[in-house]
């Protein structure tokens, strides 16, 4: 009886498969993924091969070309989720002290004010800024402030409204901040409270497509960090076109620290701050 191959040899990826796994996930999310990461992209392929019961990668290709369901799993198994509350503080601090101070200058009392955080991942980057605001700007509660938090990873969307962190996630926050927001440890984490899980909406989103960020409507500030650097010179300026169309005249964005928009797009002015160095929409 011939023995049945472990399910990494079934899933192994020829050359030729690499390319076209590769060249679906490009055209989907702006994410380049070539042989040097083989070894990331042959585990991913091979769990969705055993969870669908597909027997060969040209069978999952053509279930994956088929099924809309399936191609947004296959994503979310590539999508990097790794963060942590109030990462890069720096620029939660420019935001309080320098951004939102001249955005409301031309403002009055009760008028939107509008924050994007892609990627968000499970949830922490825009938890993040709404927990900053208000423990450190005292004009929070004059403006109507909405923070939208999108991703193009739905399992990741799902964790963010769930709320539940374990410790690695919270151990940058200052214990006053745990103790008020979050609610009572358990199993080494914490859940974030009810009234900051309704300050967050949550939207699914794709940086790369023009509709997508669209449909988000126009933002006065965008954190968008640590996604470019995954991105070929072409999916950049994709998304530099569209995250200078997301943003109001004169609103901001905020990018990872080994990050530049400079030398992806002339679409922005830098801007330095006494904490950040960020780009404004001219």
């Amino acid at each position: 009886m011939p023995v049945t191959p472990a399910r990494e040899e079934q899933a192994a990826l020829t050359a030729q498969e690499l390319s076209r796994l590769s060249a679906f996930v490009y055209r989907r999310t702006g994410m380049l993924f070539e042989e040097k990461k083989r070894y990331y992209i042959d585990r991913r392929v091979a769990d969705r091969i055993n969870v669908t019961g597909s027997r060969t990668f040209a069978d999952y290709y053509g279930l994956l070309r088929d099924d809309e369901n399936e191609a947004q799993e296959l994503i979310n198994s590539f999508t990097v989720n790794e963060t942590y509350f109030y990462r890069e503080e720096h620029q939660l601090r420019c935001l309080s002290r320098s951004l939102l101070p001249e955005i409301v200058k031309s403002r009055g009392p009760g008028d939107h004010v509008r924050i994007w955080s892609i990627p968000c991942s499970t949830g922490e980057e825009p938890y993040s800024i709404a927990l900053w605001l208000l423990e450190n700007w005292a004009m929070v509660d004059v403006y109507n402030i909405e923070i939208v938090g999108s991703d193009i990873d739905t399992v990741a969307i799902e964790a963010a409204l769930e709320g539940d962190y374990g410790e690695r996630a919270l151990g940058k926050l200052p214990a006053e901040v745990l103790e008020t927001y979050f609610e009572d440890e358990h199993d080494g984490g914490r859940t974030i409270i009810q009234d900051i899980k309704e300050s967050v909406k949550f939207t699914k989103a794709n940086l790369i497509d023009q509709a997508s960020v669209a449909a988000q409507g126009k933002f006065d500030v965008i954190f968008c960090r640590n996604l470019l650097i995954y991105f070929d010179e072409s999916s950049r300026e994709a998304a530099a076109a569209n995250l200078h169309n997301a943003l109001q005249p004169g609103g901001f964005l905020c990018l990872g620290h080994t990050e530049s928009m400079s030398r992806i797009s002339n679409r922005f002015a830098a801007r330095r701050f006494e904490d950040a160095i960020v780009y404004e929409r001219a």
